[in-house]
């Protein structure tokens, strides 16, 4: 019983992958973009050390895992938050990449006077 668990939350956590590589790749935007990579590798990570623990038969150590799986839930919202804030702080615009795209084609001399 407690492999075919393991196993479901080992395909869950690679559905998290695929979704969030998904994400990643359909969002414009490079702060949405950080948040689906911190969220997806965040539940990803709970699923798989879960996983893990149940795969396990010691104690010592699932508590070793549960001890790493406090440090990633509390470490990657920080660090996500840490990057995301420096990024805007160094003035990385909050728009979306296909307006960068639309104003680098632009002509300057077009609409100007």
């Amino acid at each position: 019983m407690m492999l075919m668990i393991s196993n479901a939350l080992l395909v869950l956590c690679w559905i998290y992958i695929a979704f969030g590589l998904l994400g990643i790749f359909r969002f414009r935007n490079v702060y949405a973009r950080l948040l689906t990579g911190s969220k997806i590798d965040t539940a990803a990570m709970i699923t798989l050390l879960l996983a893990l623990m149940l795969r396990s038969g010691s104690w010592a150590f699932s508590a070793k895992l549960l001890v790493i799986l406090l440090f990633i839930i509390v470490t990657t919202p920080i660090g996500s938050h840490i990057i995301a804030r420096s990024a805007f702080d160094s003035g990385l615009p909050v728009k979306l990449i296909e307006e960068e795209l639309i104003g680098a084609d632009s002509d300057p001399e077009e609409g100007g006077d």
